[in-house]
């Protein structure tokens, strides 16, 4: 959000138990007071306490929501619902793997570039600062499928320089901006690292396990048709430390307990022993290579090779291989992942042929994220000059037409490689003059508190160009958030559209509206009132692990019958359904009984949608906390935001079934429900308060 409608007011004294913040302000907000609390509920959160220039806002005409206009008098919530959150662009580090730029601290050790001469180098660099802002977002796309969510304000390298993702020709804006016919320099996106399933720990054994050497014989491979008997040493190719320590991690996993031999070390392997010799035969099992590998087992097998016998030097990766079998297991795994490759002859001192990869930096990178090789000296690109033909041609650059957290870092070098290109400091923190507060990680620990939100309501709606529109309330952020119970903005407001009989609606997860019902009722009798809870699912684990913060379902739904109860007619918004964790016939019937039981008027059905940004904060979450449905969820949301109509249709038939089982359906406007010819009272189904 862009904050220059907010001006900061002088201090004008301490509220109970408050003392000023440690935290530096941010620089969009120049004066702000800055608060925290010494109650557990507020703790290691700031709130920026600031007079806004306006209040009621207009939505974007592009929105698919059907009001017109809102008042948020609070930026930021302490509910920290899952979905609200982003930041995993992958950022190379100096050990050659990624990482998100969310996951970047102040020391870290990632790539940069200097410029030598013609060309610029990488270099590792460090971290200096992180933060994160929201902004308007941007969809870049380049020509290899490669896309980047950035702000407008920010820059990338392209072979005419550094140019903003948008600009303009002439005027105040007037700024170099990429446009179609800008490339991009890098190597493009990053590969995904691998999973370490079982069959890719079974492929990274296979290519470093080997029988003891015998004289004038090369160290056999276990489980090439062989039982290991009774014998019990066994070498691993390697003698690198990371590759020995993920070699016997690998194995204490598949519960083989192995021990190092004694003796005189060898040149280019490790001697090892199982303990038990009932072990020998599970060793052979676990490096017997399947008949027809799948994709993680290939994955293993080449990370393994490359650690047993790979180098990657002056440009050049090559990986050895020393008998038929493994020649021909690792070109298929190539030729799988559609690397390009040649095969070398043998040195005239060795027997081992090489597989020599093609296709310059962008394709050792690929090999390295794809494959996640073990020992991370191998895989420096320290030196290697930004230079190749990986086809970064600028396709499109969208306007997402949203305003999403956006992060960013300040490195040694003033760039980062972000996702494959080089990405300038879009910001420094002793310079620029306009800086969003944090609300990515931190959106639950920083808000902005518009303290003046409820004068500012009464004076809009006084205004003689104000024509009495519907005004909703809690579509963006939750105005019952547990803030609200401290800074108390809501009565005034309140109190400003029931003396100017102003329409409005609120939808919430906080049961702290229950303190305002006496407002709500006087509301009611001169203009028309609209309550919406939003409840996705009472299941207690599940709204523990994705919506901590907030009321409990329970809670909510019960201050639903205390609403009811008072007359006032209220709708449940069951969202966000969530495929494979409660979109299942049970799940919605549980939570429809308990929305049916509370006395709400209607149920409104609305899937999971997920908007860049919150679409890759969500997907690292799922993957911590339920990585089997990770499958499901890129088959779903493949083709954008929302779900497919056809899945949509299931879950809002299965929705309008329980409804019916359970004799909830849509209730008649009550008499305290006036002003007819105004939008409905009932937010549409959208998912703002919650993405």
């Amino acid at each position: 959000m862009r904050w220059d409608n907010l001006s900061a007011p002088p201090d004008e004294g301490t509220p109970d138990r408050a003392a000023p913040a440690a935290p530096p302000l941010p620089l969009a907000l120049p004066g702000a007071i800055a608060r925290t609390f010494d109650t557990p509920d507020f703790a290691g959160m700031t709130f920026y306490e600031v007079h806004a220039k306006s209040i009621i806002n207009r939505v974007p005409g592009q929105s698919r929501v059907p009001f017109e206009w809102t008042v948020n008098p609070y930026r930021g919530c302490s509910h920290a619902c899952t979905y609200c959150l982003a930041g995993d662009t992958p950022v190379l580090m100096a050990d050659g793997r990624t990482r998100p730029i969310s996951e970047l601290a102040p020391g870290d050790r990632i790539y940069g570039t200097e410029r030598r001469g013609a060309y610029r180098h990488y270099v590792v660099t460090t971290v200096l600062d992180v933060w994160s802002t929201v902004k308007p977002a941007h969809r870049v796309t380049l020509a290899d499928g490669t896309t980047l969510v950035a702000s407008g304000d920010h820059r990338f390298l392209t072979e005419r320089g550094w140019k903003h993702v948008t600009g303009s020709m002439r005027g105040a804006a007037r700024r170099p901006y990429l446009t179609t016919r800008n490339r991009l320099l890098g190597t493009g996106r990053f590969a995904v690292a691998p999973k370490r399933s079982t069959d890719y720990h079974r492929g990274y054994l296979h290519a470093l396990v080997r029988r003891p050497a015998h004289p004038g014989r090369q160290g056999r491979r276990l489980g090439d048709g062989e039982a290991a008997g009774g014998r019990r040493g066994f070498r691993l190719l390697t003698t690198e430390a990371e590759a020995l320590e993920r070699a016997e991690r690998f194995l204490a996993e598949a519960g083989v307990a192995i021990e190092r031999v004694a003796g005189r070390p060898a040149r280019r392997s490790t001697v090892l022993r199982v303990a038990r010799p009932a072990d020998a035969d599970t060793l052979a099992e676990l490096v017997r290579p399947p008949d027809e590998p799948i994709d993680d087992w290939r994955l293993g097998f080449l990370a393994g090779a490359f650690d047993a016998g790979g180098s990657c030097s002056r440009g050049v990766f090559r990986v050895g291989v020393a008998d038929d079998g493994s020649r021909r297991r690792a070109a298929d795994a190539l030729d799988r992942f559609d690397f390009r490759w040649v095969l070398d002859g043998p040195g005239h001192r060795d027997t081992t042929r090489q597989l020599r990869l093609t296709g310059g930096l962008p394709e050792r990178l690929r090999f390295f994220h794809l494959t996640d090789p073990a020992v991370t000296r191998k895989r420096s690109i320290e030196g290697a000059a930004l230079k190749g033909a990986a086809r970064l041609q600028v396709t499109a650059v969208e306007d997402l037409g949203l305003e999403l957290p956006l992060w960013d870092i300040t490195t040694g070098t003033g760039d980062f490689i972000a996702n494959g290109v080089v990405s300038h400091n879009c910001f420094a923190r002793n310079t620029h003059t306009y800086l969003d507060l944090d609300a990515g990680a931190d959106f639950d620990r920083r808000v902005i508190v518009k303290v003046n939100a409820g004068e500012l309501v009464r004076r809009e709606l006084a205004a003689p160009r104000w024509r009495g529109a519907h005004v909703a309330m809690g579509t963006n952020v939750d105005c019952y958030q547990r803030a609200e119970g401290r800074y108390r903005l809501m009565p005034p407001i309140l109190e400003a559209l029931r003396d100017f009989a102003n329409p409005f609606s609120i939808l919430t997860k906080g049961t702290l509206l229950l303190r305002d019902l006496p407002l709500l009722r006087q509301a009611a009798e001169v203009t028309r009132v609209g309550l919406s809870y939003s409840v996705g699912f009472v299941d207690e684990t599940l709204w523990r692990l994705a919506e901590p913060g907030t009321p409990s379902p329970r809670r909510r739904l019960d201050a639903v019958r205390r609403l009811t109860d008072a007359g006032f007619p209220v709708g449940v918004l069951m969202a966000p359904i969530l495929p494979g964790l409660s979109d299942d016939e049970e799940s919605i019937d549980a939570t429809v009984a308990a929305i049916a039981a509370s006395g709400a008027t209607d149920v409104t059905p609305l899937a999971l949608h997920l908007r860049p940004g919150a679409r890759e904060w969500y997907a690292r979450w799922l993957a911590r906390e339920f990585p089997h449905l990770v499958p499901r969820y890129r088959q779903l949301y493949q083709a954008g935001a929302y779900a497919p109509q056809a899945y949509q249709r299931e879950v809002t038939a299965r929705v309008r079934m329980a409804a019916r089982r359970h004799g909830l359906h849509r209730g008649e406007v009550g008499d305290n429900r006036r002003l007819p010819e105004t939008p409905p009272d009932t937010p549409a189904a959208e998912q703002l308060s919650l993405l």
